[in-house]
């Protein structure tokens, strides 16, 4: 953001205009050998009175480190972030953060949890309590001021977190995808009454931030979405959602938005892979630009690989050959499809692409002919596509194998593999990483695992 940007929201800021502006914000951690791993990179944005804002991105690309620094429960490492004119140093009287978890005590009752809200603010006891049971009642909670956490729903229990962040009467509410956590029936409810509530001006509150990887959610709830790209952690793109609410998912300028989402983020190369090469000094971000997403990612031996299943990586090949499909489906659709919410559907498809199965075009996924021979394998054919794939694009797989060839034993401990990850990745990635390579080497038969001697070997012949 160029300095005239930049001045225009200090403006905002000193005159009220805004509630919440973010300038130059970046955060970094520490790594002992790679230098710092920078999370997020010169995030700059202001959020005005009446408007709710969705923070949107793949997994790990730090929308929820970003919403703790705005929230005062983490610093940033550079920038600056304003409520009301003030910089955020700590948790801020007038801001309230409604967690994924729900983090009730189960020692209390609901209205005790409510009530725990305000005891920092040493509000009286009486008045206290009846500011929580105002609360509940708004929430929808009325009648189970008694109940224990463990005797509610999951819904109900989120419904406790969100009347516990209202009690205190914020004017920012940051949720931190306070849904994700329900069944699809319950999360659409919550939702719909908490839009309603905010349409009716109930809530108190000023304006909302949320994070969240569901691009539907976004656009049903949102005025404005902030597009998260990866590694480090920049934001790509604004995205208003000029639809009045109640807003119904089927019409097509909901479906447009959504399908423009997730094009927008499709576009690049699959940013997970190239985690290694954020540190200070070694060109964060690097790799091809946008428009590359047909090309696999290039991965070295030591990239950040994402967990997910081999069973997943193969449904998606065959869910994308079979009807309704036929080797092409736009990923919204896919994501319905298969019950998966966009940010795990982009992680999935990124993994098969990266092993050759299928590719991406904007929002639309085309199966390749090697995930048409996966597809279309026996159970025993399908392991072996499986293995000649992922030695030949994941190196730390190759590299694992080849080790326990050339060892007599052809035996080798995760130690061993962890300690040269390290030198590239924390120690948080560093597992993370081998944990995904393992069950794929396993899936594949190139290799075997003992989870409890944490010991790799070569397979019985």
């Amino acid at each position: 953001m160029d300095e005239a940007a930049l001045r225009a929201l200090s403006d905002q800021a000193r005159h009220g205009e805004a509630l919440l502006s973010v300038h130059h914000l970046v955060r970094e951690f520490p790594h002992p050998s790679a230098g710092p791993q920078v999370v997020l990179d010169d995030i700059n944005f202001v959020l005005t009175e009446g408007e709710i804002v969705g923070l949107l991105g793949r997994s790990g690309c730090g929308k929820s480190t970003l919403l703790r620094i705005i929230a005062g429960l983490m610093p940033a490492t550079r920038g600056e972030v304003l409520f009301r004119g003030q910089p955020i140093q700590r948790p801020t009287k007038g801001i309230a953060m409604v967690f994924q978890t729900f983090a009730l005590f189960p020692w209390l009752t609901v209205l005790e949890n409510v009530q725990a809200g305000l005891d920092a603010e040493l509000v009286p006891e009486a008045l206290a309590e009846e500011r929580a049971r105002a609360a509940i009642e708004l929430i929808g909670l009325a009648g189970f001021e008694n109940a224990y956490p463990r005797e509610l729903s999951g819904g109900m229990r989120q419904r406790v977190g969100f009347a516990r962040a209202l009690v205190v009467n914020p004017e920012l509410l940051l949720m931190d995808e306070p849904f994700s956590a329900l069944d699809v029936l319950t999360a659409e409810t919550l939702r719909s009454d908490l839009i309603d509530l905010w349409s009716e001006n109930k809530l108190g509150i000023r304006a909302i931030l949320m994070v969240t990887h569901n691009i539907e959610e976004a656009v049903f709830m949102c005025d404005r979405i902030l597009v998260m790209s990866s590694n480090p952690g920049r934001i790509g793109a604004e995205i208003k959602v000029p639809l009045p609410h109640p807003r119904e998912r089927l019409a097509a300028s909901f479906r447009a938005i959504v399908e423009d989402i997730y094009a927008r983020m499709t576009a690049g190369p699959a940013p997970a892979m190239h985690r290694h090469r954020v540190r200070a000094g070694a060109g964060a971000g690097a790799g091809p630009g946008p428009g590359a997403g047909n090309a696999a990612p290039t991965v070295s031996l030591t990239s950040w690989l994402p967990i997910v299943s081999a069973s997943r990586i193969v449904g998606l090949a065959d869910a994308l050959a079979a009807p309704p499909f036929e080797g092409t489906a736009e990923l919204s659709t896919l994501a319905r499809r298969l019950h998966l919410n966009a940010a795990a559907l982009i992680q999935v498809a990124e993994v098969a692409r990266m092993l050759g199965f299928v590719a991406f075009k904007e929002n639309t996924l085309h199966i390749t002919a090697a995930g048409r021979a996966l597809a279309a394998a026996d159970i025993q054919h399908r392991s072996r596509l499986f293995a000649e794939h992922l030695l030949r694009s994941v190196p730390l797989a190759a590299h694992i194998r080849r080790v326990l060839e050339e060892r007599p034993s052809h035996q080798a401990p995760r130690s061993r593999f962890i300690e040269e990850l390290e030198d590239q990745l924390t120690s948080r990635d560093a597992e993370h990483t081998l944990t995904a390579v393992t069950e794929w080497g396993r899936y594949a038969g190139i290799f075997s695992y003992d989870h409890e001697k944490q010991l790799f070997s070569l397979p019985p012949p």
